[in-house]
């Protein structure tokens, strides 16, 4: 475990393996934890850069203050200042990858290969009031609630119907976790945070190679969000997942991690035809 002081507050990271550096960016309700059923494969490949944003895992809470992703993307500057890393490949799904945007528009200059999931341009009215209900959820304190709110809705029903045991062992693993007032009122800082969040406008300042993930199932950032990235990142690419839903990490793991590995392992990507 790893730390460092930004702000004067602690943020936790994890690396692992050698190699070209890559960053992965946690979805909103995600740790550094989440990803490491990933991590034997990936390290064998990359530096992978695990990092807890703040209000996750085991980085800072910023308890009563009032922010913006834009912190988050500091941090991640912060980190990779600190790790003297001065090039990097990212990769982000759902709010990471929302951050990952901020960040690849921002510093440009840094982000070799950018690798998106599940991602948006901008929170629109109607993810917004979902956003909503689930900090009216929270603040119930009922972890049950919190749970028949927030988490069916990120699998798909292909998933859920098929794995239906599994759904049913996580509930009972998440469920005392839903009903802790300190994570919900993380939740609660982690959602208002992407409520401003739009980058429709900035697109084009994105210049590295750019690759979007699509789940034909996802139903908090459906296929329409990553059309319109498409039409307006550069030269990108977009790839759709069939039978997977939000959490596509996941329910195809062995396809999210070739994907991961395919997009940032190729080494020349100038054909001659």
């Amino acid at each position: 475990m790893s730390s460092f002081n930004y702000k004067g507050k602690s943020v936790h990271f994890e690396i692992d393996g050698e190699g070209f550096p890559l960053i992965i960016l946690n979805g909103i309700m995600m740790s550094t934890k989440s990803w490491q059923p990933f991590i034997p494969t990936l390290k064998e490949h990359f530096k992978v850069i695990r990092v807890d944003f703040f209000d996750q895992g085991t980085s800072d809470l910023l308890v009563g203050e009032t922010y913006t992703q834009r912190i988050q993307v500091e941090l991640v500057k912060a980190l990779l200042d600190f790790l003297n890393i001065d090039k990097i490949n990212v990769v982000g799904i759902s709010y990471g990858g929302e951050v990952a945007l901020l960040f690849a528009i921002q510093h440009a200059n840094i982000v070799s290969r950018l690798l998106l999931f599940n991602t948006a341009a901008n929170t629109s009215p109607w993810l917004k009031e979902i956003g909503r209900s689930w900090i009216a959820t929270g603040k119930t304190r009922d972890g049950a609630h919190y749970y028949k709110t927030t988490i069916p809705v990120i699998y798909s029903p292909h998933f859920y119907e098929e794995r239906l045991d599994w759904m049913k062992k996580r509930e009972q693993v998440l469920i005392p976790i839903f009903s802790n007032a300190t994570f919900l009122d993380q939740m609660e800082r982690l959602t208002l945070s992407a409520e401003s969040y739009d980058v429709r406008d900035d697109l084009h300042k994105i210049i590295c190679p750019t690759l979007i993930i699509s789940a034909e199932e996802d139903y908090l950032t459906p296929l329409p969000n990553q059309d319109y990235l498409q039409s307006h990142i550069k030269d990108s690419l977009w790839m759709k997942i069939p039978f997977a839903g939000h959490a596509s990490m996941y329910e195809k793991p062995l396809l999210f991690t070739t994907l991961i590995t395919g997009f940032f392992g190729v080494k020349d990507t100038t054909y001659i035809l």
